[in-house]
């Protein structure tokens, strides 16, 4: 599941190295190098070590895991001639054809936030219909004050009672991030892993939760205190599904998109800067040719430089991770004013601090800091937020030492587009940093910041 270091050698330590071979269906351990290669069906990529003491003998298993996952980008997901939903997480084209022939019906259970359903869910029982399948459709309130274990069970339970084949029948998610973590701890924990296909409908899971392998619930009043790193086997994008969704849940994803900016991509910046408020009033939907110049490499490039984060580091054994920037106190931030927050709310008011924390540091200077609030503002997202105490902060970042391996690995901007992690941030500067945030801050609504570059030309945001 990660790097696994081998002990250095004790002298009076015996140690041997086996490969792990299969022998018509029955595995064994060799030692070294083997001449009867045509006898031997396959080597596995696990090494077996055995080390022998005078107090007894240890083996060492390293067996790396290996995890394959799409994410496809599409349109009209529930077109019933589009079998993306059906047959898109097979990696085999062979394979697709060959399910394509049967005339045996395909079977899902599907699992979907109840709004969601509430707009869509004829359309998907008219495209499950179309395609022959036998379907089972859970609606439920997946809220973040219902992501709960109990609602992991209940998800659980239905499955075990429609008696899924947990090898070629994924469970499907859809709806928002909230919904596709609790899917997704649940069917990580039936079978001890069963597939499982998301399906975003938010802006905001579209481009962070659908990305990652992380699931969980809420516990103890702790968010995502449970789950498990369990990837699903497709993601399927559809930005379609962003035009029923309200605009403060669209600026609510942008936060994500300014997080990645913000860390890595000064062009996306940029646009979210010059462009917000287009990608607010439009959805992000391409309807125009404007649209289109910032929608589309908007959404690909936060995809792209999450995936360039997440991919080599999918069980997070690195704890220095830029992807945490807004996530060192947004989390307690979220459970205490719940449900008065969405997930990117928090998590803009925790960068917005931050960017207090980097410009009193003297890694970001007056005008960046100002132009970044003034980008926060124009996507209609918080920037401060009474409950944010410097009491909260404190006790933020002593959990985030607690569980961080001893240091507290605070991501912040060092410029526009460039990040860097820190450890020994003096608790002063935190301390000035929080009283300019109150003082310039608390009354967000009124602050008279700069307004941004000329809009006229938009910016190229490729790599």
């Amino acid at each position: 599941m990660g790097k696994v270091p081998l002990e250095k050698s004790n002298p009076k330590e015996k140690k041997t190295e086996f490969s792990l071979v299969r022998v018509k269906n029955t595995w064994h351990r060799r030692m070294g190098k083997q001449d009867n290669t045509d006898t031997v069906d396959c080597v596995s990529d696990a090494k077996l070590y055995e080390s022998t003491t005078e107090t007894g003998t240890t083996w060492t298993v390293v067996s790396p895991i290996v995890f394959t996952y799409k994410i496809i980008e599409t349109h009209n997901l529930l077109d019933a001639h589009n079998d993306t939903l059906l047959l898109g997480h097979m990696t085999e084209q062979q394979q697709v054809e060959h399910i394509r022939e049967l005339s045996k019906p395909l079977k899902r259970f599907i699992v979907v936030d109840q709004e969601v359903y509430r707009i869509y869910g004829s359309k998907l029982i008219a495209y499950l219909e179309a395609n022959n399948v036998i379907y089972k459709i859970l609606a439920l309130p997946t809220t973040e004050e219902n992501k709960s274990i109990e609602m992991a069970l209940k998800i659980i339970e239905e499955v075990n009672n429609f008696s899924l084949d947990r090898r070629r029948e994924p469970i499907i998610a859809m709806g928002g991030g909230v919904c596709l973590d609790i899917v997704g701890l649940a069917a990580s924990l039936y079978r001890r892993r069963t597939p499982y296909i998301r399906v975003p409908t938010t802006l905001l899971s579209y481009i962070d939760v659908s990305v990652g392998a992380k699931t969980g619930v809420n516990f103890a009043n702790c968010k995502n205190k449970l789950g498990a790193y369990i990837p699903p086997a497709a993601a399927f994008l559809d930005l379609s599904f962003i035009r029923t969704i309200p605009r403060r849940h669209i600026s609510n994803g942008l936060a994500e998109m300014l997080k990645m900016a913000l860390m890595k991509h000064k062009c996306l910046f940029e646009v979210l800067e010059k462009h917000g408020p287009m990608l607010l009033d439009t959805k992000l939907q391409p309807d125009n040719s404007s649209c289109v110049t910032a929608t589309s490499p908007a959404t690909h490039v936060a995809i792209v430089t999450m995936l360039e984060e997440l991919a080599p580091n999918l069980w997070e054994d690195d704890l220095n991770r830029l992807v945490d920037f807004g996530h060192l106190v947004s989390p307690a931030l979220e459970m205490t004013v719940l449900p008065s927050l969405l997930h990117g709310e928090a998590v803009n008011i925790d960068m917005s601090y931050m960017v207090y924390v980097s410009q009193e540091s003297g890694l970001l200077t007056e005008e960046e800091k100002q132009r970044i609030i003034s980008c926060m503002l124009g996507l209609e997202l918080p920037v401060w937020h009474e409950s944010c105490t410097m009491e909260l902060i404190e006790k933020s970042l002593q959990d985030r030492v607690k569980h961080s391996g001893g240091l507290i690995r605070m991501p912040l901007p060092v410029g526009l587009g460039q990040a860097e992690i820190f450890n020994n941030t003096p608790y002063e500067i935190l301390h000035r940093a929080y009283e300019k945030w109150h003082y310039e801050l608390s009354s967000s609504v009124k602050v008279d910041l700069p307004t941004p570059p000329n809009a006229a030309s938009l910016p190229s945001i490729g790599k």
